[in-house]
């Protein structure tokens, strides 16, 4: 007998369910969606193009903890209780994000029981992603946490079709991401061009061989 699959969270959906209180704003690139330490009072929804979270230490040190595309969610710290912004959220491409208020999301998820597994589903796989991260960060290298970066950017290993063209990022945004300089980032991507990992000019086009990268010992 065949195990019956749950459906896959739709984001469409989701914004349907919440009803009023929704709001969508585009933003420029470098735009700030939020700024750390702002009311907590609304989550939101990455509709098109790219945004970043960062952190900011009392030193003034900066550090990107995400980058997000087109399916994803980002503030949702409101609904356990978080009452200001832990991070800020900014632009990094011409973006389109939809504000969600915190009541209308609530509302849906209560009313909903399935919808709510469906949705809880959504945010543990990101939080797995972002473990993944640090994971990442503690125990590879420079090189190969670039090469996944660049690899989770095309949405190789997400759910549906890999997008192996993306817009051209600045190396100084890749070198925060990575946790590394702008020479090296510039170093490693010379690399992955010249063995045919990557192609850039004017946009960055991923191929599924930089995989090799993250394999190799």
């Amino acid at each position: 007998m065949k195990t019956k699959l749950k459906p896959l969270f739709d984001p469409a959906t989701f914004l349907n369910k919440v009803g009023k209180g929704k709001t969508r704003t585009d933003y420029r690139k470098n735009q700030k969606v939020f700024s750390q330490g702002d009311p907590a009072e609304s989550i939101f929804y990455v509709q098109k193009g790219r945004v970043k979270l960062t952190v900011v230490s009392k030193d003034g040190k900066e550090a990107v903890i995400a980058i997000l595309g087109p399916g994803d969610f980002f503030g949702e710290g409101c609904l356990a209780g978080q009452l200001q912004r832990m991070s800020t959220a900014s632009a990094i491409s011409e973006s389109s994000v939809t504000r969600l208020a915190k009541t209308g999301v609530i509302r849906a998820l209560r009313d909903d029981p399935a919808f709510s597994e469906q949705f809880l589903h959504h945010l543990l796989t990101r939080n797995i992603r972002i473990e993944e991260d640090l994971v990442d960060q503690l125990f590879n290298s420079s090189e190969k946490r670039l090469a996944r970066v660049l690899l989770l950017l095309a949405n190789f290993g997400k759910e549906g079709k890999p997008e192996p063209v993306i817009p051209k990022m600045s190396q100084e945004t890749l070198a925060e991401i990575v946790g590394t300089t702008r020479s090296r980032i510039s170093f490693f991507m010379n690399k992955f061009r010249k063995l045919g990992f990557i192609e850039y000019n004017g946009t960055l086009e991923v191929h599924s061989s930089l995989l090799s990268v993250i394999l190799h010992d």
